[in-house]
């Protein structure tokens, strides 16, 4: 946790002639941890758990899947905070299955066994569905650093290689993906990404060491297009993936054929986006309202 206080106290001091200064590290670890209404174990490891935040409107719900960040390490929490917003938008009408995963220093975790957990827990929504009212036509993903390219590599898993131990039958369809600071090009991007998270991070997550295409079933650059719309957020002031990673990723998916945009908020850095009180967070779900309307349609 050093690194990402050190990260975000530059940030604080490069921002300092902001209207309003970044949330901080300790702002985000500070949320609350709200209850859920129900939880589900998808696995036997106590991290293939996730929890479902219902709102108290009659169904069906529209579903908001929700994936934290922490740099896919144990050390750092996320699931605890993810439980604010996930209460916030059950607040508003949604369904929020809250995913909490494998991550580096647990075992089983990194390759295959992260990716597998998403995806198990996605495709867990088809049988908690019936029971919940749960509208599987209105997926949308959102998440937040890891989390984001946690989100967009589940909207791509119709795209995975036949002969790889990621791929299923049927996964189910995410109609759009909000990234929040999310690393979407695993390959041109790990630079970036290793700054704030260690530059062993991502060998440790994809195997590189006994693999020979690590990114071809791990990185959503490698696997568009997808069908899924995309919408890359980044606060001006990130330091950690500032929006010119959105962009370039958002500019990969169209060239493929995707819908892609990006939303760069200003005043903004890191953990603005995950944390329920911004002003960052009330665009956030004004672009989440916009994207679960163009699913109904």
């Amino acid at each position: 946790m050093l690194r990402w206080t050190a990260m975000v106290a530059g940030m604080i001091l490069a921002s300092s002639a902001a209207a309003a200064e970044p949330a901080s590290l300790d702002d985000y670890m500070r949320l609350t941890r709200h209850k859920a209404d129900e939880t589900v174990h998808y696995g036997p490891a106590p991290s293939q758990v996730a929890e479902l935040f219902l709102p108290k409107s009659k169904g069906p719900h529209p579903v908001v899947v929700l994936l934290h960040g922490g740099c896919f390490l144990k050390q750092y929490e996320g699931f605890p905070q993810t439980s604010a917003l996930a209460a916030d938008l059950a607040g508003r009408g949604y369904a929020v299955w809250n995913v909490e995963y494998r991550k580096l220093g647990e075992a089983g975790a990194g390759y295959p066994g992260t990716f597998q957990d998403v995806a198990t827990a996605v495709d867990r929504l088809r049988a908690e569905a019936p029971k919940y009212g749960l509208d599987l036509n209105r997926v949308v993903a959102v998440g937040h650093s890891a989390g984001g390219h946690l989100a967009l590599w589940a909207a791509s898993r119709g795209r995975l290689p036949a002969a790889g131990p990621l791929r299923v039958a049927d996964p189910l369809r995410i109609g759009a993906v909000i990234s929040l600071a999310g690393i979407g090009d695993l390959k041109g991007q790990a630079g970036v990404w290793a700054g704030p998270c260690g530059a062993d991070t991502l060998d440790r997550l994809l195997d590189t060491a006994h693999r020979r295409e690590p990114y071809a079933d791990t990185s959503p650059a490698e696997l568009l297009p997808t069908g899924a719309r995309v919408v890359m957020v980044h606060g001006v002031f990130d330091p950690v993936m500032p929006p010119y990673t959105g962009r370039d990723y958002a500019a990969k998916a169209r060239q493929a054929g995707d819908r892609a945009e990006t939303v760069t908020i200003p005043n903004a850095a890191h953990f603005d986006l995950v944390i329920p009180t911004t002003a960052a967070w009330a665009e956030i779900v004004a672009v989440l309202e916009r994207e679960m309307k163009a699913l109904s349609r």
